[in-house]
């Protein structure tokens, strides 16, 4: 269950030449694709591109109908591996997933692709993760299409550069038999625009057609001597055919005058940012036409040193906007300026930051301070000093918390991390690691559970080094999500014939849930087109694990805690793993609102638990929230003149998960948490009964403030 449906938009992605396309850039890519005759696509979901795999879910019919594969990959390396199904026949193949990160797991399969070359098109579209809105480490995917010389496109954040992209892609990849891989950000991603439409094309051989006529060619084979002949075939073949194409096809474009002693040179992602910036600098209109000979390199490697040349003719200063490190780009530039003996001075870096995202304020402050040493003439007088005037805007890191990333309000793997606590707590401190996905969150605050993590179903693996026997058993965090995409083989297998003697916990929230909620092997609900419900506990199981503990409602932290500690002081050896399952709150309230929603207006009966904290009761000393860490968990003061301290609190997003309450009760904190159930559409009897019992209540009530002394103010 994803966290978004795309039904309505894909029955956009039949339309045909002559009809115009409106929409955001994912499905814009998924159009071009079926432009293009891609015979298979496949890949493997993460930021910014998860919802490029709901779009090809939801389109897994219209796809069939054209004859076109589609498989959700087990993992990154799977969907590059895929893409083998190119090197021995003329079907054009598509994968895509997160970068670089993505990459880093497929880098065996895409170096292997690129050495054997492809006779279909490949293409490898990459979700560029870089920047403030990352989640991951600041890398780029440059590096590996330098390493393995897979050509990158970087096309401009316009629906229409970007179908085009993809069209050039293909093309691109068949006349040099190389691999294309392409990179798209977020802002990429969902810009929303038009592009005129092409009719649908089903492949020219479909991959049910190939199998009638099996090809093998064992000169694609990576073994000596063949690898030494593909390395010569990349420089002496591939490349020159990669250049030729780029220019014959105008790949790259120009903008602007065409002479002048100045120019930009910028990355095709970057163009949008640039443009604003001229625009706001007056040196630009609102169409895009710029004062600033602009060189817009929608293909960032290779580089045409002939094309950089020529527009470098005349010109005495140029910058590189180039985004990131290591400034690939600007070295290459600054070598072919060496080479040819060119006078022309080259900027980039320390102009324009080293690392960090470029935003708008960045890029507008480094433009300027570029035209100010290049052509301080080109800048109307407002902007020749722009923001010295600008009001000081207070420090607010001085005022406004830190807010580190924590769990969603019901998250059912909070209270495992609370169960994990208080046996630390009584055990003392655990050498603990932790893996990608929602469960890393663990390590903050106010659990500080796990710490480093290595990759994505990597956790056990990373206590490896630990697993040798100790005073006390490692701990090791892994998600369902991360379990089968490598964990299975890499981590768990790992334990089993290594004869680690520690404890895995395996998250099992029934979805890859930290990537959109999409399913997975173990996912309860059915699917019409993947096999579910296959369970984590037989799958260990499989491999040998012999001490394994299911447990199926996450949220009863007292039989969590009792687990753990049965795991690690047992006298039994050899790897524990214990599959703590309840659904992702996310999609659960996804699922269940709606239908909720649907019963009330319907006028059938409906009751919620809502949980509160009696005042009253309360002490004040908020160790529920050390334990819980809910955001609707918080803090209130009373009107009690003798109580100076707040007490906790349950604001309105209350889930009625009942895990403060849980957790209460098993650290035996104050008794002050109390469930009421809403009923919406009550029974008659309900009715009578809550008047009765208010009616009561108000007596008491009453009564109780007659009897109070009270001194007038």
């Amino acid at each position: 269950m994803a966290e978004r449906s795309f039904k309505a938009e894909v029955e956009h992605l039949r339309k045909g030449a002559g009809e115009t396309f409106t929409g955001e850039g994912i499905l814009a890519l998924t159009k071009a694709l079926l432009e293009s005759g891609v015979g298979y696509v496949g890949g493997y979901q993460g930021a910014p591109i998860s919802h490029m795999m709901d779009v090809l879910s939801d389109a897994e019919e219209l796809m069939a109908e054209l004859g076109v594969r589609f498989e959700a990959n087990a993992n990154e390396a799977g969907a590059a591996a895929m893409l083998a199904a190119s090197v021995h026949y003329p079907i054009r193949g598509a994968v895509t997933f997160k970068g670089p990160v993505g990459v880093n797991v497929a880098s065996d399969a895409l170096a292997n692709l690129t050495d054997s070359g492809v006779n279909g098109g490949a293409l490898i579209i990459v979700g560029e993760d870089y920047g403030e809105g990352s989640s991951i480490m600041q890398e780029r995917s440059h590096a590996f299409a330098m390493k393995s010389q897979m050509w990158l496109l970087d096309p401009r954040p316009n629906l229409q550069a970007m179908v085009d992209a993809v069209h050039y892609g293909f093309d691109m990849s068949e006349a040099t038999n190389t691999p294309v891989m392409m990179i798209v950000r977020i802002r990429s991603c969902h810009v929303t625009g038009t592009f005129e439409c092409r009719d649908n094309r089903r492949p020219a051989l479909t991959v049910k057609d190939a199998l009638k006529n099996p090809q093998t060619d064992f000169t694609r084979v990576v073994l000596p001597p063949f690898t030494y002949l593909h390395e010569q075939d990349k420089i002496n073949n591939r490349w020159p055919a990669a250049e030729k194409y780029i220019v014959d096809h105008k790949l790259n474009e120009f903008f602007g005058p065409k002479g002048g002693k100045t120019g930009l040179i910028v990355q095709g992602g970057m163009y949008n940012g640039v443009i604003r910036a001229l625009q706001r600098m007056g040196l630009a209109d609102l169409y895009g036409n710029t004062e600033v000979p602009i060189y817009c390199l929608n293909v960032a490697y290779p580089l045409v040193s002939s094309e950089f040349l020529g527009f470098c003719e005349g010109k005495d200063h140029v910058l590189v906007v180039e985004e990131g490190h290591p400034e690939f780009i600007e070295q290459q530039l600054s070598t072919y300026l060496y080479r040819a003996g060119s006078s022309v001075k080259l900027h980039g870096k320390g102009i324009l930051p080293m690392g960090g995202e470029y935003t708008g304020q960045v890029m507008l402050d480094s433009l300027t301070a570029f035209l100010k040493i290049a052509a301080p003439g080109m800048l109307p007088a407002t902007v020749r000093a722009p923001n010295e005037d600008k009001p000081q805007l207070p420090d607010l890191t001085k005022v406004v918390p830190m807010r580190p990333p924590g769990f969603c309000t019901g998250c059912p793997e909070r209270p495992i991390f609370a169960a994990l606590k208080m046996v630390q707590q009584e055990r003392g401190k655990h050498q603990i690691t932790a893996d990608i996905g929602c469960h890393l969150f663990g390590s903050m605050p106010p659990f500080y559970v796990g710490g480093a993590t290595m990759g994505y179903g990597l956790g056990p693996a990373a206590n490896a080094a630990f697993d040798g026997g100790g005073e006390r058993r490692p701990i090791s965090i892994i998600g369902d999500g991360g379990f089968w995409h490598n964990g299975l083989n890499s981590s768990i297998g790992n334990m089993v014939f290594n004869k680690s003697d520690g404890l895995v916990v395996v998250v099992d929230n029934y979805y890859s849930a930290a990537t959109g909620g999409q399913d997975v092997m173990s996912s309860r609900a059915a699917n019409d087109t993947k096999a579910t419900n296959n369970p984590i506990s037989q799958a260990v199981k499989g491999i040998g694990v012999k001490w394994v503990r299911q447990i199926d409602h996450t949220y009863d932290v007292p039989k969590l805690k009792a687990t753990i500690t049965e795991a690690l002081t047992t006298p039994e050896k050899g790897p524990k793993v214990i599959v703590a399952s309840s659904e992702c709150m996310l999609n659960k309230q996804r699922r269940e609102r709606p239908l909720k929603a649907r019963a009330i207006k319907e006028g059938r009966r409906v009751e919620a638990p809502r949980f509160g904290v009696d005042a009253a009761v309360c002490t004040g000393d908020h160790a529920c929230m050390r334990l819980s860490g809910c955001p609707s968990l918080g803090l209130k003061h009373t009107n009690d003149p003798l109580r100076d301290d707040p007490v906790a609190w349950i604001d309105q997003t209350c889930v009625g998960c009942g895990n403060c309450g849980e957790v209460a009760d098993a650290a035996v904190l104050c008794p002050s948490f109390y469930r009421a159930d809403v009923v919406h559409n009550p029974t008659g009897f309900e009715k009578w009964r809550a008047g009765l019992s208010g009616r009561l209540i108000g007596w008491l009530a009453r009564r109780r403030a007659a009897r109070r002394l009270e001194f007038p103010a």
